[in-house]
């Protein structure tokens, strides 16, 4: 029996992770060519691989099962029926993994393998069987009973921006919490297309200006710690309605800032250095940041979405004069050179994007008509 239709975040969010996918596959993008003697597309520019390591197993498996189970779970959440959501799920990872390494045969940065090919399914089909196992003992009408008790109506959107935040937080910030930071690889892309052109060297004084700009100030960082802690909690307040939920999903955020971000830094610094990001600066900014949110629990949606923008706003601006300093370069390559490279994509880009997405989203609340709260939302 179809499951009723629903508004789901898992369809974006499996459109935004399969874009990842893709970029992942086939980053850095250059030197694309045909190749030789072999063909470009199928099984055939596939072997078997000779040597492989544990880590490409369990990273090829592992990176594909979050999309097996936000396919399955979109087309169940839609009203299709299990077997159609099974098929979809599995289908749609194959397919895309094929794509991906008959592509990567074009880069000759990359080396495409049928073990890849055969992980990234088995990932999928693993994904999709735990969707459906949640989906069997309830898990998903137990998740629409809470959403319709916490959120309100078309709160896909806003969900999805939620659960992105702490994703982008993983991939390094120039200041903890300073998601957005998209201005240096604009720059990077623009000098590369104007290369060998007359605006060659004005492009290079452009990026050399903008690399030499002085670090940010004590309370600039402060800054920037409150509005981008702010900026989650007020998204959150656009989806919810006022009570003592928004008191919860404040903590809630500042937690998984805390928690997402202690993390990354484990990862580029080491165990040992995991909580250097409480300097000075950032301790303060929390606590303000929580404390704003705690205060405005009460202002209406539509008000949220615009102090939203405002602060997203302020925080782009922000993060875009902070330099780009050697710890920060340094734990950039780490990622970039390192074992992170197949997760480097999926946190570089939400990090990079997260802040003009959200701004979409909330000008879109602010202009659209304020959807009523769930019947039971106050029970």
């Amino acid at each position: 029996m179809a499951s009723p239709r629903h508004r789901s975040s898992a369809a974006p969010l499996a459109g935004l992770y399969a874009a990842l996918i893709v970029y992942a596959s086939l980053s850095p993008f250059t030197g694309w060519g045909l190749p030789n003697l072999v063909p470009w597309f199928g099984f055939g520019h596939m072997p078997w691989p000779r040597y492989w390591t544990a880590f490409d197993v369990v990273s090829n498996l592992v990176g594909y099962m979050p999309l097996g189970a936000l396919l399955f779970g979109a087309v169940v959440r839609s009203g299709g029926r299990t077997v159609v959501a099974a098929v979809v799920a599995i289908t749609g990872g194959a397919l895309l993994s094929f794509l991906m390494e008959s592509l990567q045969n074009l880069l000759p940065q990359r080396v495409p393998s049928s073990l890849d090919w055969v992980l990234n399914t088995g990932g999928t089909v693993v994904g999709m069987l735990l969707a459906l196992a949640i989906h069997a003992l309830g898990g998903l009408d137990r998740w629409q009973v809470v959403r319709d008790r916490w959120f309100i109506d078309r709160s896909a959107g806003g969900i999805a921006l939620l659960l992105l935040w702490p994703v982008g937080l993983l991939f390094p910030t120039p200041v903890p919490f300073g998601v957005g930071q998209v201005l240096f690889k604009l720059q990077e892309l623009v000098v590369a297309a104007l290369a060998e052109t007359p605006w060659d060297d004005w492009a290079d004084g452009w990026l050399t200006a903008t690399a030499s700009l002085t670090p940010l100030s004590r309370a600039s960082e402060w800054l920037v710690v409150v509005l981008g802690v702010l900026s989650p909690v007020l998204v959150s307040f656009t989806v919810v309605p006022a009570g003592w939920r928004r008191v919860v999903l404040v903590a809630g955020a500042a937690l998984l800032g805390f928690l997402a971000t202690t993390l990354s830094t484990a990862m580029n610094f080491g165990p040992q250095h995991a909580l250097t990001w409480l300097t000075a600066p950032t301790l303060p900014g929390l606590a303000v940041g929580i404390a704003a949110g705690m205060l405005l629990w009460r202002i209406p949606r539509r008000v949220a979405a615009a102090l939203g923008l405002i602060a997203l706003t302020a925080l782009v601006l922000r993060v875009t004069q902070a330099p780009t300093d050697p710890y920060y370069a340094e734990s950039l390559f780490a990622w970039e050179q390192g074992r992170f490279i197949r997760f480097h994509g999926l946190a570089q880009w939400v990090g990079w994007l997260w802040p003009y997405a959200a701004l979409m989203y909330l000008f879109g609340r602010v202009v659209a008509r304020d959807p009523a709260p769930s019947p039971r939302a106050d029970q």
